[in-house]
């Protein structure tokens, strides 16, 4: 199908991307709850728990700067939870997203573009700061991106299982700004001449998946799709998945997809796997190459 993208989408400057891997620290969370049904026996084999069954997790955010937009996808988790709901992610790790910013030499008035591949607090936190007890944007000269079915789900009458993870401290300062826009694509369309965007909805409604162009390679960035290198599986879905079925065929899909095209995945929530390619085997597509974005 041929859409109108909205113009200030439009693909812009030539030659190829720059991608930089964007650490924003560590996280802890359920191992059961990561891998649903799937027998802990199975599952710590890939990611071990500690004592209290929890798994530690990355979030990991992406940049790609694609001739002169600055496209931050995903933020993190932010610094700004509060006392009640801080316990329950046990942040821990030196990074935070200025600091892994600034390596890079840039700060976060450069930024252009933040693309959130949908609105879970463990994704869009790093948006919205707060600053003298007030809540300011992150990426002040910024268009922050979503879409408008992603954002009604989130907004107009979020379900129960999820209601907890759509904080509004994330999420209505975006609308308030006037900086938020709903991109304007559909499945496989172009974001930036470097950037293509599907869309998944076992996970979350409407969850978006980047695809880019770098170095001669795809690179996916898998979101919640594929949490860590231990969910390629197809039955290994998180309990966190609003349509674990779906997910799962989004899966196959989406594994498939990227074996006979030779994707590269890139993990935004693997704290030792950053990359991999893939491989057909016996048990079915598994990670064959693991390696960091740096080594491409």
């Amino acid at each position: 199908m041929i859409i109108n993208r909205q113009s200030s989408a439009s693909p812009s400057g030539s030659g190829g991307a720059k991608l930089f891997s964007i650490n924003t620290g560590l996280f802890k969370l359920d191992g059961g709850a990561m891998f649903g049904v799937v027998p802990k026996a199975i599952w710590s084999k890939t990611n071990p728990a500690d004592d209290n069954n929890l798994c530690t997790l990355a979030m990991r955010c992406l940049l790609l700067q694609d001739g002169d937009r600055l496209i931050l996808i995903d933020t993190g988790i932010g610094n700004k939870l509060s006392e009640k709901v801080l316990p329950y992610y046990h942040l821990h790790g030196d990074d935070t997203l200025e600091k892994s910013l600034a390596q890079h030499g840039f700060t976060p008035a450069d930024i252009t573009d933040v693309f959130l591949t949908h609105l879970h607090v463990d994704h869009v936190g790093g948006a919205v700061a707060k600053e003298g007890g007030q809540l300011v944007l992150a990426f002040p000269n910024a268009t922050y991106w979503s879409n408008q079915k992603h954002w009604d789900w989130a907004t107009v009458n979020p379900n129960v299982r999820e209601k907890a993870s759509f904080l509004t401290e994330n999420i209505i300062p975006l609308q308030e700004s006037g900086q938020l826009k709903f991109v304007d694509v559909q499945e496989g369309e172009s974001f930036t001449a470097n950037m293509q965007v599907f869309f998944v909805s076992g996970h979350t409604q409407a969850m978006m998946l980047p695809l880019l162009q770098y170095k001669g390679k795809k690179i996916l960035y898998v979101a919640d799709l594929f949490p860590t290198v231990g969910h390629l599986p197809i039955a290994y879905v998180a309990a966190y998945d609003t349509f674990p079925l779906q997910a799962m065929d989004e899966k196959r899909t989406y594994l498939q997809q990227a074996l006979e095209n030779d994707y590269i995945l890139f993990f935004e929530h693997d704290a030792l796997n950053e990359c991999c390619t893939l491989q057909q085997t016996e048990k079915g597509i598994r990670a064959k190459d693991v390696f960091k974005l740096t080594d491409i």
